[in-house]
């Protein structure tokens, strides 16, 4: 028995899953899931809208406060080595019923951001294909993605990362290439309009803070998807050393070209006060065309698509991955299904189950504000679970039952920084879930407007009555 499936039995699973992945392939995967594309993409417009071209400086901001959180996964990652961190990790620190709940809230989000990123990915594959993007087309364009991405997966870790890892090349041209010559080449505006916000405000009642608030709530979607790292956990080679690496470098690295092709675009764009008067709905495009040519239109588009599903692969993985975690344990319904795995060593029936649900998902793809309210849920989610991890972590610290065994200890610097992690996320969570009609459509609906807070209740109530009904951490074992 190697060191990997030694210290995988001593926290009480057999290894099942293919053990073959490097610690860059492994960065890979975070990589791709946080993508700084489908980030930036899904986040720009919105930003710009709120909060005009100021918007970026809330980036270092939501970076930081990620980092924090980093510090903690480090510690927790290099001691317990195991796929589906949430729901382990949690329950190891406080109990098993409190790592179901956490468990359940990170599958739930993980599933909407696998629908969120599908749906985004739609327009650039219509767009590709010359064909007009109606709702019915979106939701069937998107559902080919999820399907394409499931195959991607059941393939086997190794044929899902070498994807993956194409993907990651488009993103290195469309990020860092495109970025930089935006910047030094076609840059059309001074750098004092970073400033500036072109009287966004007014969205947020004439607040100059209310805005750059709801710019920071939006991107906080930028910076999440390092846990897929953690995800692979059990596919990892000295995963224990690998692990608190590879999230580091995954983060690191995506936020700096995030904030790169930011800068880039605000400054290359011809007339950022269309895009805050809501005349220009694609600027990022804009961007790029008016500075290459419009000759530049389709090959942008593809490099796009194709980071879209690299996204897409290692986000189902990552539900996957954290779904079979869990069912193996048996606390899930159909437990036996979702714990099953394929010939080719990976969690088939929770690939299976991942895929359908965000399938299912889209069909809300055929009214756009129930999209909205879906994206709006889908950060918060997320949120909530880095939340629960660190609040697991920290009151296991104070209480002093747990006292972190691996390669990575900080000491009394560990437990300050897991406390201003948890203060972070609990504001950032609040500040992402708070109704705001500035981040909804003009004439949305009030369920769009309290999407978010609506359905984390909504989650956590269900979540709760299983957890009190069924009893399922009473069939936890005992390790």
């Amino acid at each position: 028995m190697d060191a990997d499936t030694a210290r995988l039995d001593e926290l009480g699973y057999p290894q099942e899953l293919g053990r073959d992945l490097r610690i860059l392939d492994n960065v890979a995967l975070g990589f791709a899931t946080i993508s700084p594309v489908v980030g930036l993409y899904a986040v720009v417009l919105v930003g710009l809208m709120v909060a005009g071209p100021a918007w970026i400086w809330v980036l270092p901001v939501a970076l930081a406060g990620q980092c924090l959180l980093l510090a903690v996964y480090a510690e927790l990652a290099a001691e317990f080595p195991v796929a589906g961190g949430a729901y382990q990790w949690s329950r190891r620190l406080l109990g098993p019923a409190y790592g179901w709940f956490t468990g359940w809230v990170s599958i739930c989000a993980y599933a909407v951001a696998n629908t969120t990123i599908a749906y985004l990915s739609a327009p650039w594959a219509l767009s590709l294909l010359g064909i007009d993007a109606t709702p019915p087309r979106l939701v069937l364009a998107a559902m080919v993605v999820v399907v394409l991405c499931a195959l991607a997966g059941a393939g086997g870790i190794g044929v899902l990362t070498r994807a993956v890892k194409s993907g990651i090349a488009a993103e290195a041209i469309a990020s860092l290439g495109v970025g930089v010559a935006l910047l030094l080449a076609f840059r059309e505006q001074e750098f004092a309009l970073l400033t500036d916000t072109l009287g966004a405000q007014t969205a947020s009642g004439g607040s100059v803070l209310a805005g750059l608030l709801a710019a920071l709530a939006v991107g906080g979607w930028v910076f999440i998807g390092f846990d897929a790292c953690i995800g692979a956990a059990e596919e990892t080679k000295s995963a224990a050393r690998h692990l608190p690496r590879a999230i580091w470098i995954a983060l690191l690295s995506v936020g700096a070209l995030v904030i790169l092709n930011a800068v880039a675009v605000t400054l290359a764009h011809p007339d950022p006060a269309a895009v805050v008067a809501g005349n220009d709905l694609d600027p990022v495009t804009t961007a790029v065309v008016s500075s290459f040519g419009g000759w530049s239109s389709k090959p942008f588009a593809a490099l796009v698509l194709v980071a879209f599903l690299a996204c897409g692969m290692a986000a189902q993985a990552l539900t996957a991955r954290t779904i079979y975690s869990v069912a193996r344990d048996g606390v899930l319904p159909g437990s036996r299904f979702l714990r099953t795995v394929g010939r080719r060593r990976t969690p088939l029936g929770a690939s299976v189950a991942t895929a359908v649900i965000a399938c299912l998902g889209l069909l809300l793809g055929l009214s756009t504000a129930a999209v909205g309210s879906l994206i709006a849920f889908g950060t918060a989610a997320v949120y909530v679970a880095f939340l629960l991890i660190a609040l697991a972590a920290l009151i296991a610290r104070l209480r002093g039952s747990w006292r972190p065994a691996g390669h990575i200890q900080l000491g009394r610097a560990g437990v300050v920084l897991n406390a201003l992690a948890v203060l972070w996320l609990a504001f950032e969570t609040v500040n992402i879930a708070w109704p705001r009609a500035s981040l909804a459509p003009a004439g949305a609906p009030v369920y769009q407007v309290w999407a978010a807070p609506l359905v984390l209740t909504l989650i956590a109530v269900t979540g709760l009555a299983y957890l009190v009904l069924a009893k399922p951490h009473r069939r936890v074992p005992e390790r």
